[in-house]
């Protein structure tokens, strides 16, 4: 009897430590996600040859990129979630370039917001889970 009620409580114990557990877990995910989004970003401005971003329109003529709105970065973020065995399908990531430029040293802004589940389900309810990074453009 004794055992069957310390099974009990330990396993409500366990379940009660894993599941925060998987909650910070993935907020680091996203957090790094978002970082490497920047990293990308930052090294693909105007004088990148695979540039990310609006470009810049206070030259004349106007300078344009390939991908001005960051579709790059948003597949790098993905990826990076990816490797880490996170379901990205339901994750959303907002390139924004609050300067509205791309040439250096103009900023860039990621922001990665995903909806965790609870892993054991139980009650606990589902949190939308965001992170941020900002870098300025070096190149």
């Amino acid at each position: 009897m004794e055992f069957g009620l310390m099974v009990v409580f330990l396993m409500l114990l366990l379940v009660g430590f894993i599941e925060p557990v998987m909650l910070i877990y993935s907020y680091n995910v996203l957090a790094d996600s978002a970082k490497e989004g920047v990293r990308y970003a930052i090294v693909h401005g105007i004088g990148s040859t695979n540039c990310s971003g609006p470009g810049d329109n206070t030259t004349t003529p106007a300078t344009t990129c390939p991908d001005a709105p960051g579709a790059n970065v948003q597949s790098k973020v993905t990826r990076y979630a990816l490797y880490s065995l996170h379901s990205t399908a339901g994750m959303g990531v907002n390139v924004t370039y609050p300067d509205t430029s791309s040439r250096p040293p103009s900023r860039v802004r990621v922001v990665v917001s995903y909806q965790y589940r609870p892993f054991f389900g139980l009650g606990w309810p589902s949190v939308i889970v965001r992170a941020a990074a900002e870098g300025r453009i070096m190149f």
